[in-house]
C-alpha cells in the first residue's frame, strides 16, 4: 500500500533498512525543532541513511517551491511550485499582537465555479497531496515563522479533497507539527459527506460554513454547488455537528454591492439562523474582494450599507464580526488567489 504521505515513507524506509526506532524521532526532531530542511544536512544520521532518504523523497525535505513571495503590511503571499509544473498561493497573516495565521491551498484551481471568486475561473487541475497540503505550512516553518494558526481556506475547495483527512492528521500529530485541532479551520461551500467525517474524525477543529446568500435560488446562481447539496440540507448537518461538538460554526459571508447586501438579505440570514434553536452560529461578514477575472458587475457593498446589515444581525440576536481585510493590494485577500505570477 502507498504512504499517504512523506512521514510514513519515511517509516517504511526505516524499518526496511532495520533501523532503530529512534531514528524516526531524530528525523522529525531535525525537522520540526532544528528546522532542517535538506536531509543532508541532518548530519545525527548515518551517511547511508541520508542517502536512502534522498534518494527516495529527494533533497528537499519539502515537496513546495517557492518561486515568487509579495508582501504588504501585514500580509505576505507565496507562490509554489509543485509537481506537474502547476502553481499554488499560500497566505501569512501577522496580526498586530504577533499572532501569526496562514491560509492554505488544498487543490490547485477550484471546480465548483462560485462566480465571484478568482480561483473558480481557473477549473480544478488536481488535488493536492497531504504533503503539498502541509509543506505549503512546513515552509513558513523551516523559515522561522510561528504556526499559530491556519486555515484552508486558500485555493479550492478542502472538503472535496480526501487528502485533507490526512493532512489534519500530520498537522495535529504531537512529533509533527503538534497543533491543536481548536487552532485549524476548515472551510466549506457545503460538501455534505466531507462535512459529516469532519464532525466524526476531528470534531475539535473550527468549521466555517460559506453561505453568501439566504435564498436558495440565489445562491445556486451564485454557487453552483447549492444545486447539489442543498442550503437547506447543509445546514441541518451544520446543526449536527453543533450539537455533536458543541462547538460554534462561523458562517462566511461575502458583501456583494447590490447583489447580496439588502435589509431583505440581512433579515433573512438571521431568521435562518435564528430559526435553528442554536446559539452557537457566528457570521464573519466579508468585503468583496474585486479581481481582473471575476465580473467587473461585482463590486464592495457600500460602508452604510455593511452598517446596517450588521444593525439588523445583531438586532435579531445574531453573533457578527465584519472581517478586517488583509492582502487586497497583493491580490491576497479572500476569493483573489490565482496562482499566477
Amino acid at each position: 500500500m502507498k504512504p499517504t504521505s512523506k512521514y510514513e515513507a519515511i517509516r517504511q524506509i526505516l524499518a526496511d533498512l532495520k533501523q532503530p526506532a529512534y531514528r524516526y524521532l531524530q528525523i522529525m526532531e531535525a525537522i520540526f525543532r532544528q528546522r532542517i530542511g535538506e536531509f543532508e544536512r541532518i548530519t545525527m544520521l548515518p551517511k547511508t541513511l541520508r542517502g536512502e532518504l534522498i534518494r527516495a523523497i529527494g533533497q528537499q525535505v519539502t515537496s513546495v517551491t517557492p518561486v515568487l513571495e509579495k508582501s504588504s503590511k501585514q500580509v505576505s503571499k507565496v507562490l509554489f511550485a509543485i509537481a506537474g509544473g502547476e502553481r499554488v498561493e499560500a497566505v501569512r497573516l501577522t496580526y498586530q499582537r504577533g499572532w501569526k495565521s496562514y491560509c492554505i491551498s488544498t487543490q490547485c484551481g477550484c471546480g465548483f465555479g462560485c462566480r465571484f471568486c478568482a480561483t473558480g475561473t481557473i477549473g480544478l487541475k488536481r488535488n493536492l497531496t497531504a504533503d503539498e497540503i502541509t509543506d505549503q505550512l512546513l515552509h513558513f516553518h523551516l523559515n522561522g515563522h510561528a504556526l499559530d494558526s491556519v486555515s484552508f481556506m486558500g485555493m479550492g475547495e478542502p472538503l472535496a479533497n480526501p487528502h485533507i483527512f490526512d493532512a489534519l492528521t500530520i498537522l495535529t500529530d504531537p512529533r509533527l507539527f503538534g497543533l491543536g485541532q481548536r487552532r485549524i479551520t476548515v472551510s466549506t461551500i457545503g460538501i455534505l459527506p466531507g462535512i459529516d467525517k469532519l464532525t466524526r474524525d476531528f470534531p475539535q477543529v473550527n468549521l466555517t460554513f460559506s453561505l453568501h446568500s439566504p435564498f436558495e435560488d440565489q445562491r445556486s446562481e451564485l454557487m453552483p454547488i447549492n444545486d447539489r447539496f442543498p442550503l437547506h440540507e447543509v445546514l441541518k448537518a451544520l446543526d449536527r455537528h453543533i450539537r455533536h461538538t458543541r462547538r460554534k460554526v462561523y458562517i462566511a459571508y461575502v458583501l456583494i454591492r447590490g447583489v447580496n447586501d439588502s435589509t431583505e438579505h440581512a433579515e433573512a440570514v438571521a431568521a435562518l439562523l435564528r430559526g435553528r434553536g442554536i446559539d452557537l452560529y457566528h457570521v464573519n461578514l466579508i468585503p468583496y474582494n474585486a479581481t481582473e477575472v471575476t465580473s467587473p458587475s461585482y463590486r464592495q457593498s457600500e460602508r452604510n450599507r455593511v452598517k446596517t446589515f450588521v444593525r439588523i444581525l445583531k438586532s435579531k440576536g445574531i453573533n457578527v464580526t465584519v472581517r478586517a481585510q488583509f492582502g487586497s493590494e497583493i491580490h491576497a485577500a479572500c476569493g483573489q488567489l490565482y496562482g499566477a505570477e
